[in-house]
């Protein structure tokens, strides 16, 4: 069984010193080291972690957030690590899924996570209707409008090629077809 770590931070400016210090303290096999936002999804260092780690082994970090920025990111790693049945173990909180309490506390942020969610569909949706409500469309416009097709035709009839009624009009060939069989 492997215990290893991970330590970091957000800015370049910042300093893994004490994370590393508390890793160190309780005798990690290996360490990998970021200095990079918990929102960036593409954590090299992570990955490498998440790679490295075996079943048995014990994934360790000092604080939940050094691991995660979102409940639900939290909750995919951590699926993760379940899934190569690797525990994990937070220094500074009482988080360990070797334990029950541990898996217990785990449970209750996926149903945070789940409820955070939840509330930010509905009030997009929310947001979505007011809009639609006030006249906003969404998506992008058309670009086979009534005077376009016209046009298209008339360009035909005057002997101009597909290709050529492409780039004066700036539509794919599948557009042009569609405008010509309407």
């Amino acid at each position: 069984m492997a215990v290893v770590g991970y330590a970091r931070v957000s800015s370049l400016g910042q300093s893994l010193d004490v994370q590393i210090e508390k890793l160190d303290a309780i005798g990690v096999d290996k360490i990998f080291k970021e200095k990079r936002s918990g929102v960036d999804t593409a954590r090299p260092a992570l990955k490498q972690a998440l790679e490295y780690v075996r079943e048995g082994d014990q994934f360790v970090i000092s604080r939940i957030d050094r691991l995660a920025r979102s409940a639900e990111d939290l909750l995919r790693i951590v699926r993760e690590l379940e899934d190569k049945g690797v525990t994990l173990r937070v220094l500074d909180q009482p988080i360990d899924t070797h334990e029950a309490t541990g898996r217990a506390f785990l449970g209750m942020l996926g149903i945070f996570a789940e409820f955070e969610n939840s509330i930010r569909r509905e009030r997009q949706m929310d947001g979505i209707a007011k809009a639609k409500s006030k006249g906003t469309r969404f998506g992008r416009k058309a670009l086979l409008t009534e005077d376009t097709v016209k046009e298209i035709k008339l360009m035909r009839e005057n002997g101009k090629t597909v290709p050529e009624i492409m780039k004066a009009k700036g539509l794919s060939k599948a557009s042009v077809y569609r405008a010509l069989s309407v």
